[in-house]
């Protein structure tokens, strides 16, 4: 009965979001001709990786977030420093998955060469995941063209802090074209992968943020100690609750429970003086309606993919190789 329920709201998401793919110049099924075998490919893979690292599926989705957040879905998180321009974004904040990437696009060339994107690629990457460790499935639109810049410092000006307060956050997603809900609905994504301690420890050291369970607070501590005794890198789960390689609704229950991570997830539960508690809300919905959050994490996915994206006859190409543009200077 659940999973006939998954395919109808999902019917409705497809219906309401086909005017959001259309107004970004994306489609559903865009390789259907030029490479009819492209979304299997990457999807095979995928889940391929999965299997031997289910850490790798969340490390997908937040290299698909980067991206899109830093001058729109254009595979610019992937480009490698040059000599002419030595600081780009993968150099400011330590991602997995680089790699990873060049390998799906090293089998979609094989397939079709030339012919499918870096940033198609990472979104359905991205995608493959969600459904692969969330256990549903969805589209995404695709025809996007990879960009030709990376600039490093783009980075801080894009990319919301784990340490955001509620408005900075909604303004963060504000200037994206993201609303309240998008917000609310795509931070259920940290219900899987994870984290390094120097992002938690401040809520953790000299006290305890008040905000934060405290028992959850005294487990936390065993595994992230003060920074001065080192462990600033340790990697910790971003669920502690349930599986860390599972994305789910249990994100909800853990916010407002008091056992997430961040500040940026907690505050979640805040007011902002034009929002009231709605986010708070939110959060209470999520939670308790299971399927309702697959529908709105989907449709926040595909919505998010769409970001000042790069499509047509550009500006923009479609990579050979994807840590690399086709004219690397």
């Amino acid at each position: 009965m659940a999973a006939n329920k998954v395919v109808v709201l999902m019917a409705f998401m497809a219906a309401a979001l086909s005017s959001v793919s259309n107004a970004a110049g994306l489609q559903y099924s865009f390789y259907n001709s030029s490479c009819p075998k492209a979304e299997d490919t990457v999807r095979n893979v995928v889940q391929g990786m999965i299997r031997s690292d289910p850490t790798i599926g969340a490390a997908f989705v937040r290299l698909f977030f980067h991206d899109c957040f830093v001058r729109g879905c254009d595979a610019s998180i992937l480009l490698d420093p040059t000599a002419n321009k030595p600081e780009t974004e993968k150099t400011t904040i330590p991602l997995r998955g680089y790699e990873a990437v060049n390998k799906i696009k090293d089998a979609v060339e094989a397939v079709c060469p030339g012919v499918v994107s870096c940033a198609d690629i990472l979104a359905f990457a991205a995608r493959d995941s969600t459904c692969t460790l969330g256990g549903f499935t969805f589209h995404m639109p695709s025809g996007r063209l990879d960009g030709f810049q990376s600039i490093a410092d783009e980075v801080f000006q894009g990319i919301p802090s784990p340490a955001f307060q509620l408005q900075e956050l909604l303004d963060s997603f504000a200037a994206k074209g993201l609303n309240a809900e998008d917000l609310v609905v795509l931070s259920g994504a940290h219900s899987f992968g994870l984290t390094h301690c120097n992002f938690v420890t401040p809520r953790l050291y000299p006290t305890v943020d008040p905000t934060m369970n405290a028992t959850f607070a005294t487990e936390l501590k065993k595994v992230c100690p003060p920074p001065r005794n080192g462990g600033g890198f340790i990697s910790v789960s971003n669920n502690r609750v349930t599986d860390p390689n599972k994305l789910s609704n249990q994100f909800y229950k853990n916010v407002a429970s008091g056992q997430v991570l961040f500040t940026s997830d907690q505050t979640l539960m805040d007011e902002t003086p034009t929002t009231g508690n709605k986010t708070a809300a939110m959060v209470a919905d999520n939670a308790a309606n299971p399927i309702a959050w697959i529908v709105r994490f989907a449709g926040a996915m595909v919505k998010m993919g769409g970001i000042e994206v790069l499509t047509g006859t550009g500006p923009g190409e479609v990579r050979k190789a994807c840590n690399v543009t086709n004219n690397a200077s």
